[in-house]
């Protein structure tokens, strides 16, 4: 279980048995329902509608601007610090008794690839005889539009995906279920306020459009990607499925982790260059486990190993004049550190299948298996302070 203590204080969507969706937090191992809440009047000095609380996706309740959704957050630490406040259990359910859904109705959604290591990884590995970086990567975030129907929350699970598989140029296509199914260790940014079509966000002004983060994995056939990804890059490699956290830990729970970004050579054009670069230093791990047996790390990552920030990422975005919109996702791409074990895909663990895992019962593996399970999981701690963001947990199903 998950440690959420009273400085996270995350939102998300939960439902108990075929019961209408609301908006919650939670504390320790207790959903707390923010309806609940507004109907004892705890939150009618903030001028805040009841139906706001009652809703299957937090997008309106995000739409109230952070002034207001900072006072709920507020607000919550001071109701959830109180152990005798007489309503507690009227508005407190145990994590096992609840049904939690995706936390934004995402209409659009945009992955990176922000990993100066990732990307010198893949690049190894695809252009031997070539330089590892793109003469592009080091001047813009590189990024591509996903499809955001096959977004879904933690605990779904889903098919194998198939498609074209091509292991050589020189011969022709078959068609198959997919053979190097992988995983990407990833964090979500959510929008919180949407820019007008035409208007650029300014890199320094960039993370007030930040509602806050969750854990995601960008799921990917890497022989139905080798295939398709020239000249416009992935396409069924990747919409097939991806996975979000339930639990959206805001911006502001996150302000005791900033931490400074490595400087940035070649410099960057003005629009993205910051006055103040900085990541946050949230620990990452991924858990493998095969059927009828315990997990095993697989890869322990962090936050901070990237080369591009969020903040540049949302600026690099707009400054065409594309319009976000509240709930969008911007997944940060892979995020690998410099040591073996910090690598986020199992193409680079393996090295492209090289290099097998082998498992504590002696089996291995170079990519998925129907009946595995990942679980990636996510937590900032510091000076006592704790930030959890729960997990995201998925099994492969063999294809249909």
């Amino acid at each position: 279980m998950s440690n959420f203590t009273l400085h996270n204080i995350p939102f998300g969507i939960f439902s108990i048995k075929n019961g209408k969706k609301r908006l919650a937090t939670i504390i320790n191992d207790q959903v707390v329902d923010l309806y609940a809440l507004a109907e004892f009047g705890y939150f009618d000095d903030l001028k805040i509608k009841k139906t706001v609380f009652k809703n299957d996706y937090l997008n309106d309740f995000i739409s109230l601007g952070k002034e207001k959704t900072n006072a709920v957050r507020r607000r919550l630490q001071e109701i959830l610090a109180d152990d005798k406040n007489i309503h507690h259990s009227s508005f407190t359910i145990h994590h096992s008794k609840v049904n939690l859904h995706l936390p934004v109705k995402i209409g659009d959604y945009t992955d990176f690839y922000s990993s100066e290591q990732h990307a010198t990884n893949v690049g190894m590995m695809f252009r031997p005889n070539g330089d590892a970086l793109l003469p592009n990567w080091k001047h813009i975030p590189v990024g591509y539009h996903g499809r955001a129907s096959s977004i879904f929350v933690s605990g779904q699970n889903f098919h194998r995906p198939k498609g074209q598989i091509n292991a050589t140029d020189a011969t022709p296509p078959t068609f198959s279920a997919t053979k190097r199914l992988d995983i990407e260790l990833e964090m979500a940014t959510i929008i919180g306020q949407p820019n007008l079509i035409g208007d650029s966000i300014d890199v320094n002004k960039a993370e007030e459009y930040v509602f806050g983060f969750t854990l995601f994995n960008d799921w990917s056939a890497r022989d139905i990607q080798r295939w398709e990804y020239v000249p416009l890059g992935p396409f069924l490699a990747k919409n097939f499925f991806s996975s979000m956290s339930p639990w959206v830990v805001t911006l502001e729970a996150l302000e005791p982790f900033r931490v400074a970004a490595e400087v940035q050579d070649p410099e960057v054009l003005p629009y993205l260059k910051e006055e103040k670069r900085q990541h946050f230093d949230v620990q990452l791990e991924v858990i493998l486990q095969l059927p009828n047996s315990e997990g095993v790390k697989i890869c322990t990552s962090n936050f901070k190993n990237m080369y591009w920030t969020v903040a540049q990422q949302i600026a690099h975005h707009t400054v065409n004049g594309c319009n976000l919109n509240i709930g969008d996702v911007m997944a940060s791409g892979t995020i690998s550190g410099k040591t073996p074990d910090s690598f986020g895909s199992l193409l680079e663990l393996t090295w492209g299948g090289k290099n097998p895992i082998t498992l504590p019962d002696g089996s291995t593996r170079t990519f998925l298996e129907d009946g595995d399970t990942i679980m990636i999981k996510g937590f900032a701690e510091k000076n006592g302070l704790r930030v959890d963001f729960g997990e995201v947990r998925t099994m492969v199903l063999p294809a249909k």
